[in-house]
């Protein structure tokens, strides 16, 4: 079985400064490919020298919600530069969204800068990777209005299966990650279980969202085996069909 991690945060510790070794061990795991996402303008730069650099890795470059306090309109600016310049590994903008779970969220904010990322993602034909927290509603609204030809992907999805029909209405994928490795998460496991497999993407959010088994340590793509096995667990489909339906979902709408 090979599989795409569709969102890592490879520019972060443990990954930097031992990349090649992070690669070896992921494509051991059978990971072929990895989309490195971007959350802040002072690392677009880093994050697309490391895709530039290495051939099993690709970009995302996007504002995350959670660094809204040092945003600044330039940084859109710096975006849409690196956007013009074309480079075949900027794949998609991201890891963009909206969050209502931290302190201070400066949602009109959020909402602004959330707009204009997604017009640059018109503008350019490229997919999103959305991040959402106490939001699916209001993301859902605002990614109707915009509706983009590339659509994207709801990363680390946690919601309800009436929120994520919301979203697969509008021709966004849903990512599973570590969550769904555990039992408690029922709400999660049972809405995954019924979603439809062509709507399905997998991702680690390494070195975040940690899989059953590792709490407590940095998560790594190599882990996404660990997803896999528990959406076979979940799922009536064969394991073969599965992890290919995965590959091509990615395949489509990365175009990777």
């Amino acid at each position: 079985m090979t599989f795409v991690d569709t969102h890592c945060h490879f520019d972060f510790p443990p990954f930097c400064g031992n990349e090649a070794e992070s690669l070896r061990l992921a494509a051991e795991a059978g990971v072929e490919k990895i989309i490195a996402v971007g959350v802040s303008a002072d690392r677009f730069a880093g994050v697309l020298a490391l895709a530039e650099k290495y051939a099993p890795l690709y970009a995302a470059l996007g504002t995350h919600p959670m660094a809204i306090a040092g945003h600044q309109e330039a940084h859109l600016q710096q975006l849409e530069d690196h956007l013009r310049q074309g480079s075949s590994k900027l794949i998609a903008i991201g890891e963009i969204g909206l969050d209502l779970y931290i302190e201070n969220p400066q949602f009109d904010k959020q909402q602004a800068v959330l707009e204009a990322q997604l017009r640059l993602a018109r503008r350019y034909d490229l997919p999103v990777i959305l991040h959402s927290r106490r939001t699916h509603d209001k993301l859902a609204m605002q990614l109707r209005k915009l509706d983009l030809p590339a659509r994207g992907v709801v990363h680390g999805f946690a919601g309800s299966e009436q929120q994520a029909l919301a979203f697969i209405r509008e021709g966004f994928a849903i990512g599973v990650g570590g969550t769904i490795t555990y039992e408690r998460a029922s709400k999660t496991r049972n809405a995954i279980a019924r979603l439809p497999l062509t709507s399905l993407l997998l991702e680690t959010d390494s070195p975040d969202m940690p899989v059953q088994g590792f709490q407590g340590q940095p998560n790594r793509p190599e882990r996404i085996k660990h997803v896999w096995q528990s959406l076979c667990e979940i799922r009536d489909e064969s394991p073969q069909e599965i992890a290919d339906t995965l590959r091509e979902n990615t395949r489509r709408l990365f175009r990777i």
